[in-house]
């Protein structure tokens, strides 16, 4: 080899064996090139008519409609099982899922004294109704299936989710009641305070006096959960038509441990509006540190309109302000003016399963559209939040708050209760704002 490299570098016709040598090498590529291309070894050139892949090309209209009827010919659905603690229980679970074709997404399995709990994320033929994926499973043997329909969020892994909902709560208070709804799913979630336990009455009385254990526990064959906060607070879950099992016993503490060590913490941002007549005010979440601010709103406020928003004696109505402005038990709104007072104080209370919404609006400042404000303000928390409906409990002579409710454009429901008007909202089909008002950078936002 060292001798044909010295004869090319140092003979006489070295320069004319270089050029004969890089012709042979180019025309040694191009023949390869030519063969490749001929052979389907390379990709075609952009002037190249042949054949491709169809998924390489635009699809036609008639292969999007294909597409989209393929795409919309399944179902998603959440299923939870107790299967035996032995080899091939899963197995077999599993083959006779796959023989209807149902496809299984994710699976966490929640072990138990005695068999597991095995929860799925499936995705079915629309065709395959709910009822004979739980008979195959039963044939399998599985038991205690429960099945109910999911949707897209729920193909979010479970410890992407469970972060999201400690993000949550580690932002706002007023989250854990909702993110425990969102980790349990269907229950009805109760705060009470360690300082009403005492004074409670009726069959559930004891319990209530007792507390629960500082660790928590699971009551009623495990469909009721208890955990307790540090200030006795008792805070019960119930799902009675599903068992919690240890694993979701234990992600819960953990959301309320997280709660308890954080303190309370609502968002600070706020929105400056301006009125009709030119007046402005800031609209912000409040918390209990405004107890005094609420309480010489209280005062300022004529008997009627106390009775109006409390329906019950006005003297106890103070009595009131440290329960409702709790974030444990929901979000409130307060209107301050340009001086600082508060005028104005909205409520979105969380009520088991459900969903209240309440307004007052300081004498002087009613009829200049506080109250409607207010009102859209919260129905959008309640829909940011998941909640079906909202219902005020009023009085047929509170006009403004009738009023206000019809404004909202939803359909609405009204009910006669003990002589006062109960007026539920369906919050199905409302739109979510792009962005909540305690969700605002820093920052002022004028509206006019």
């Amino acid at each position: 080899m060292s001798d044909v490299t010295n004869m090319l570098g140092h003979g006489p016709d070295a320069p004319a064996l270089l050029v004969i040598s890089a012709v042979a090498l180019l025309a040694t590529v191009g023949f390869h090139t030519w063969w490749a291309r001929r052979h389907n070894h390379a990709p075609p050139t952009p002037d190249d008519t042949g054949a491709r892949p169809q998924t390489a090309g635009p699809r036609t209209a008639g292969q999007q409609n294909a597409g989209q009827q393929t795409a919309e010919a399944t179902t998603l659905w959440r299923m939870r099982t107790t299967v035996r603690d032995e080899p091939g229980s899963l197995a077999a679970l599993c083959t006779v899922l796959a023989r209807g074709k149902v496809d299984i997404l994710s699976l966490q399995a929640h072990p138990l004294a005695e068999g597991t709990v095995d929860e799925f994320l499936l995705r079915a033929p629309a065709d395959l109704p709910a009822a004979d994926i739980t008979r195959d499973v039963a044939h399998a043997g599985g038991s205690g299936t429960w099945i109910e329909r999911a949707d897209a969020h729920d193909l979010v892994d479970a410890p992407t989710r469970i972060l999201g909902l400690a993000t949550r709560t580690a932002l706002d208070a007023a989250e854990l009641p909702l993110a425990l709804r969102q980790l349990l799913g269907r229950c009805t979630i109760r705060s009470l305070p360690a300082k009403t336990q005492g004074a409670a009455s009726g069959p559930r009385a004891d319990k209530a006096a007792d507390g629960a254990p500082v660790e928590g526990g699971l009551e009623g064959e495990g469909t009721v959960l208890r955990l307790r906060a540090p200030d006795g607070e008792v805070i019960t879950v119930e799902r009675p038509y599903l068992p919690f099992t240890p694993t979701e016993f234990a992600r819960a503490r953990a959301l309320v441990e997280l709660d308890n060590r954080l303190g309370p913490r609502i968002p600070r941002s706020q929105d400056v509006l301006t009125l009709a007549e030119g007046n402005s005010i800031t609209v912000r979440r409040a918390d209990t540190a405004d107890v005094d601010a609420a309480r010489a709103m209280h005062d300022r406020c004529s008997q009627r309109t106390l009775g109006m928003r409390y329906h019950g004696p006005v003297r106890d109505a103070d009595r009131y302000l440290n329960h409702l402005l709790s974030p444990r038990f929901g979000r409130t709104l307060a209107v301050r003016t340009a001086s600082g007072r508060i005028v104005g104080i909205g409520h979105l209370l969380w009520d088991g399963d459900e969903t209240e919404v309440a307004l007052l609006v300081e004498d002087d400042w009613q009829r200049r559209g506080i109250g409607t404000e207010l009102l859209g303000r919260l129905v959008s928390m309640a829909v940011e939040a998941g909640c079906e409906s909202v219902y005020a409990v009023t009085q047929a002579s509170n006009t403004g708050m009738v009023a206000a409710m019809r404004g909202l454009g939803l359909p609405l429901d009204y009910q006669i209760e003990e002589g006062t008007l109960v007026i539920t909202a369906r919050l199905d089909a409302t739109p979510v704002s792009s962005r909540l008002p305690y969700d605002r950078p820093r920052g002022r936002a004028q509206r006019h």
